[in-house]
């Protein structure tokens, strides 16, 4: 009989478990269904509102660690191919930095290249950023779909990068637009 509830026992506390293990772990799901994107965020970090992202998540301690999505209108029938390879359109992402930060800082594009993801073609790009705030660590997934250019970018400052690159990595490998 003891055996039997010990049994019982350890499958009850092995299922339990089996639910606090998953694949991404540290991360959180997000999901808008209405513009038809998601992504997986750190746990832990918090929506905020801002101009200029259709959606933001930062980390409570450490406020200037975040995960964004900005969406802009390209011509229709164009495709991300048509925008450029992934160097350029790295390139071209990298001189948005500047104009956001309304300098001429430098903007590193560290690499850039192309995978395939449900028959969607996405480029994976990272950067180094020299802004007024510090060095700062990017990567960035970037699609076209539905005549949008959708950016999904994760930035970390330069001393953390180490310690959160491969939450970021995950991340910015999460995202997809359908």
């Amino acid at each position: 009989m003891l055996k039997r509830i010990a049994a019982l026992l350890l499958i009850v506390v092995a299922l339990s478990l089996q639910g606090c293990i998953t694949a991404g772990s540290g991360l959180k799901a997000y999901a808008d269904t209405y513009k038809g994107y998601q992504f997986l965020y750190p746990t832990g970090w918090l929506e905020v509102a801002t101009s200029g992202a259709d959606v933001v998540f930062h980390d409570l301690v450490n406020d200037t660690e975040n995960v964004s999505v900005v969406i802009s209108a390209v011509p229709e029938g164009q495709t991300l191919q048509d925008l450029g390879d992934p160097n350029e359109v790295g390139y071209k992402l990298s001189k948005s930095i500047n104009t956001l930060t309304g300098n001429d800082r430098d903007v590193q594009l560290i690499s850039a290249q192309e995978i395939q993801s449900s028959d969607e073609t996405y480029y994976i790009l990272e950067y180094l950023a020299d802004l007024p705030s510090g060095l700062r660590h990017n990567l960035a997934s970037v699609i076209v779909r539905r005549n949008q250019l959708f950016t999904f970018n994760a930035s970390t400052r330069e001393e953390r990068w180490e310690k959160m690159k491969m939450l970021l990595k995950q991340s910015v490998a999460s995202f997809s637009v359908y």
